[in-house]
């Protein structure tokens, strides 16, 4: 074969691998964050709905006498019940938070642990998030810092949860780290807490970061948002 014709096929192939990873990039860095923003306000207008629809509901009235609270629903897989905000990573951030932390689960918000407490509980509520792709939504999770607020509703309460300490670094198999008393928090017993789990590196997965947060307080959704919000 000819010197030229393997130069050119050689500068043509290059070419083409080079054009493969910028469509990948470009997918990485861009298309997933449009699908995320897309299927994120999706899930969040979901919510605000059925909230409205609960709220203008003949038996969500005030009632004559007071009766016995019904058993809370069970979690529907892959469906949003909660909306979470951390004033840390600026104004206008909220995530859905669905159950489960499936890929596909994933890729529309955050993703509820299944098994672990619900908000405001005794136990664990357990919450994973992308670092990186999917909306970026814990990018800024190294930025977390001992008593920063973690606001959460379902909404009917405000949970407002307060960081223990800055992220933990520890491994994928570190199961430990959502149980009801989280291993390595600090926690010496049960309580009301929340944790929060992403990948490190920022883009890589062979680790993961672990914020561990405390109930701090709550507040009904009637009596507006907690002042958390500008803390």
């Amino acid at each position: 074969m000819p010197v030229r014709l393997v130069v050119r096929t050689f500068s043509e192939l290059c070419i083409t691998v080079g054009a493969l990873i910028v469509l990948f990039v470009v997918y990485v860095l861009f298309w997933t964050g449009v699908k995320a923003a897309d299927a994120t306000g999706e899930e969040l207008d979901a919510l605000r709905g059925q909230w409205a629809r609960t709220a203008a509901a003949p038996g969500a009235r005030p009632s004559p006498e007071p009766a016995k609270p019904p058993a809370p629903a069970a979690y529907r897989d892959g469906k949003p019940f909660a909306m979470l905000y951390i004033p840390r990573f600026g104004k206008g951030w909220e995530w859905p938070v669905l159950e489960n932390t499936e890929v596909r689960t994933l890729q529309k918000g955050l993703g509820h642990y299944r098994g672990t407490a619900r908000p405001g509980e005794t136990g664990n509520f357990a919450v994973a998030g992308h670092r990186r792709t999917y909306g970026d939504p814990f990018k800024d999770f190294p930025k977390l810092r001992r008593g920063d607020a973690v606001l959460l509703t379902d909404g009917t309460t405000w949970f407002t949860y307060r960081i223990e300490k800055p992220p933990h670094r520890t491994v994928p198999s570190d199961t430990g780290v959502i149980a009801p008393v989280p291993r390595g928090s600090g926690f010496d017993g049960p309580g009301r807490y929340l944790t929060l789990t992403t990948c490190e590196p920022e883009w890589g997965s062979s680790h993961r970061l672990i914020a561990w947060a405390h109930l701090d307080a709550t507040r009904p959704v009637a009596e507006g948002r907690p002042a958390a919000f500008h803390s």
